[in-house]
């Protein structure tokens, strides 16, 4: 709940949840943990903290400009914990709103509460870090502990993710501005300041408090035939509307700057998304093979497809999180796990989990994609070997 000026919110309590606990399952919200555990000098702490967010440890959180604060209950007492994010300065969000207003599409899409990643370059470019960076985000707890950030602080950060995948506005906020306040700064810069009116130009105000001159009459009005389309003999009808839909979605992807797709990667794509086409894409060689893709790109787009099809050296420590992952959530110590590149596989299974470049690990059994990614490793180890 919200108070009149929006500048502090309050979230209840998320309470106990199944399983071992799923975070960050937006990008808004990965890139929060990201910074988080890129800051961390202690990961044990880390581990506790996840497992008091996922078992409700963690009481309502209240949001304002630069804290997040909550009080986290564990078994020697509650501890009053919050985490800093310095606020933007006042030239920092002229910049960032000129730059929004600037460009259409983050203009429209803000206005519209919603808020694309590509939000981040826009403002980069105008000097301005929208994502907290390693160390930026400062944790305080007045429990005993030295750590940091320490097991109340990370909880209480785990949880923070939840909060951004449901509604990234969080995150302005706690650089300084409440969702109300920054919408209606924008729709100020966006409202035009003069209205032509013949002769010469008006100021807006001026113009909009003017009585509003007689409608025309509507029944007179007979509307004029549209443009035909000419018919392409021997072409189905369904052709024309999957044409229409298959430049809709490239049309999308030039505009979010997506990198240009190979001709094997757009058919995969226009498998996966218009299914209809799939028997007719489908190549009579290695047919499994582009199955395979389709599913891929079904459960993660384009990077799920480079995860099944290219393999990477990531950096040692991502893979020693695997291997950790998994040994807390066997149950027999006896299976093992393998570990070459960025694949890791539980031997005799079929069940094996991809690090993307993305940082998200991808479910895979006999070589089959298996499921969406996730941030958490040990959350498919248990969900494929359960």
């Amino acid at each position: 709940m919200s108070t009149p000026d929006d500048r502090v919110r309050g979230f209840p309590a998320f309470g106990r949840q199944g399983g071992h606990g799923q975070f960050a399952r937006s990008w808004w919200g990965r890139a929060w943990i990201s910074a988080m555990e890129d800051t961390a000098l202690d990961l044990r702490q880390l581990k506790q903290g996840r497992k008091y967010a996922a078992a409700g440890r963690v009481g309502p959180i209240t949001v304002s400009p630069g804290r997040i604060a909550a009080v986290v209950d564990d078994e020697e007492g509650q501890y009053r914990t919050e985490v800093r994010l310095a606020e933007l300065t006042g030239t920092e969000w002229d910049r960032f709103l000129d730059r929004v207003a600037s460009r259409a599409g983050h203009l429209a899409a803000l206005l519209d509460r919603d808020m694309p990643h590509d939000l981040v370059e826009a403002a980069d470019d105008a000097g301005v870090h929208l994502l907290p960076g390693i160390g930026d985000l400062d944790p305080d707890c007045d429990c005993p502990g030295w750590e940091l950030p320490c097991r109340h602080a990370a909880a209480l950060s785990f949880q923070a993710s939840w909060l951004l995948d449901a509604d990234p506005f969080v995150l302005l906020l706690m650089r300084g501005k409440g969702e109300r306040e920054l919408l209606d700064e924008l729709q100020r810069r966006n409202a035009p300041r003069f209205v032509r009116t013949g002769d010469d130009d008006t100021p807006a105000e001026r113009a909009y408090a003017d009585e509003p001159g007689p409608l025309p009459d509507l029944a007179a009005f007979v509307p004029a035939g549209g443009p035909t389309v000419p018919e392409a003999p021997g072409i189905p009808a369904e052709t024309f509307a999957l044409l229409a839909a298959n430049a809709s979605q490239a049309a999308v992807a030039l505009l979010a700057s997506q990198p240009k797709l190979t001709r094997k990667q757009d058919a995969v794509r226009l498998a996966a998304t218009r299914p209809e086409t799939a028997g007719r894409l489908r190549p009579a060689e290695n047919g499994e093979n582009f199955d395979r893709a389709v599913l891929a790109w079904r459960h993660g787009g384009r990077a799920g497809l480079e995860v099944l099809e290219t393999a990477w050296t990531p950096p040692s420590q991502a893979m020693g999180r695997a291997r950790a992952a998994f040994t807390e959530v066997m149950d027999d110590p006896g299976e093992g796990l393998d570990v070459e590149r960025n694949h890791c596989t539980v031997h005799g299974t079929g069940v094996q989990v991809r690090l993307g470049k993305d940082g998200l690990w991808y479910p895979y059994r006999d070589q089959w994609p298996a499921g969406p990614p996730e941030t958490d490793p040990g959350a498919l180890f248990a969900a494929l070997l359960g």
